[in-house]
């Protein structure tokens, strides 16, 4: 069945009988209600080695001096003149990751919690700039992928035990009563209710995402707080691809019996060796060999990037994790080195302006592949000390356009 137009035309009439074509371009708050230490460093300068995610952050600094620091970081990491910058830009959507831990907290995690109140603020301030707002559940009990930004790095056990996916199931439920009010209507678009589960774990954990996705599809179309006559709530419903080909899900949610899903895709070369040896050229070429995939998908399930950079290398300081280096310079664990990481990373003043014109290539390049889609999240609007990464950064250093139309580098496929 072939989609028209792109996909915010589908969770905004209004928009779409204006703007049939009218694609998603979006950023992500990234490590605020979610943090991630390399995001936001000195969050996890604590003097300690075994602090490496925000588990073991609230773990080790206990949870009345964790809640006080998490409480200073929310309060000041983003503010309510972030997001209208934000539509400055020209951008007409946010993702806003938050994790299991904000609703539910079971005997022995440390978590602290408090990210709702946050959340809910962020969404009133969407309304007021005129952003519309994907919520995603960035992590889940167990961790669905052994990544710090799911809350706890290492082992991967959320698909290991029944209890974890109830869990999960039980906080969409919550998610959507709250976000299917009224007063959402005109702001919250959608839901995705797991990011980045970890497919290449094997058989078992495919499987259990499958029936997940089919659970958590009834939960967000149908669990709402207006939907009590069994009638679908208008929140979508976002699953990742869980490190699949996006062939795989074409057919996962076929119309008519489902309505209303949509498929993300995240977008990385720079966490593998071989990624990081590609020069501009091979890399746009990369991005470019994506389309017909992406054309695709999109005739069979609203399809988007969820998560990209423009950034060439994994440099930026603590990307990989704490304490376990960077591919490019070879301090990471299995790789050799390809090239110093000296002004790859860090302050945008530190950056050429040959770096700086390939950060633009690459932002250029891949927004217009993935508008082949139904749009993009660029991953992430603000980080201390990693400028490739930020796409506040970008606009003020030049690299990324305030007007998307304006196409600077000329690059195309």
């Amino acid at each position: 069945m072939q989609r028209k137009g792109h996909f915010i035309t589908r969770w905004d009439r209004a928009t779409s009988e204006q703007n049939p074509n009218l694609a998603i371009k979006g950023v992500n708050i990234g490590g605020w209600l979610v943090t991630e230490p390399w995001i936001t460093p000195s969050l996890y300068e604590v003097g300690n080695p075994a602090v490496v995610d925000e588990y073991t952050l609230c773990q080790t600094l206990g949870r009345d001096e964790a809640g006080r620091r998490l409480r200073a970081h929310w309060d000041s990491f983003y503010t309510e003149e972030d997001f209208h910058v934000i539509k400055s830009y020209g951008l007409n959507h946010v993702r806003i990751p938050i994790g299991f831990w904000a609703f539910d907290i079971s005997e022995g995690e440390p978590y602290v919690q408090g990210q709702l109140e946050y959340l809910i603020r962020a969404v009133g301030w969407c309304r007021d700039a005129g952003l519309k707002v994907l919520i995603d559940l960035h992590g889940a009990p167990g961790s669905q992928n052994g990544f710090d930004n799911s809350g706890r790095r290492g082992d991967i056990g959320w698909d290991e035990n029944d209890d974890n996916v109830e869990r999960t199931k039980a906080v969409l439920v919550t998610l959507t009563k709250e976000f299917s009010k009224p007063e959402y209507a005109q702001v919250v678009a959608g839901i995705q209710p797991l990011n980045e589960p970890a497919g290449f774990k094997g058989a078992h954990m495919l499987d259990t995402v499958k029936e997940f996705y089919k659970d958590a599809y009834e939960i967000v179309r149908h669990s709402g707080s207006h939907s009590g006559d069994g009638g679908p709530t208008r929140l979508l419903f976002n699953i990742h691809d869980a490190f699949q080909p996006i062939s795989t899900w074409s057919n996962t949610f076929p119309p008519p019996r489902y309505n209303g899903a949509s498929l993300d895709t995240h977008v990385y070369t720079v966490f593998t060796v071989e990624g990081n040896k590609m020069n501009d050229e091979q890399r746009m070429q990369d991005y470019c060999k994506r389309i017909p995939g992406l054309k695709a998908s999109q005739s069979k399930i609203w399809t988007w990037i969820g998560e990209f950079t423009p950034a060439p290398t994994d440099c930026a300081h603590l990307l990989n994790g704490i304490g376990r280096g960077s591919r490019y310079d070879g301090t990471y664990e299995g790789s050799t080195k390809v090239g110093d990481c000296h002004s790859k990373t860090g302050l945008a003043s530190s950056f050429s302006e040959e770096y700086k014109e390939t950060l633009g290539k690459m932002f250029e390049i891949q927004t217009q592949v993935y508008e082949h889609g139904s749009g993009w999240f660029m991953w992430t609007f603000k980080a201390e000390r990693a400028d490739d990464w930020s796409y506040d950064a970008g606009v003020k250093g030049g690299w990324i356009p305030r007007n998307l139309d304006h196409k600077i580098y000329g690059v195309h496929c």
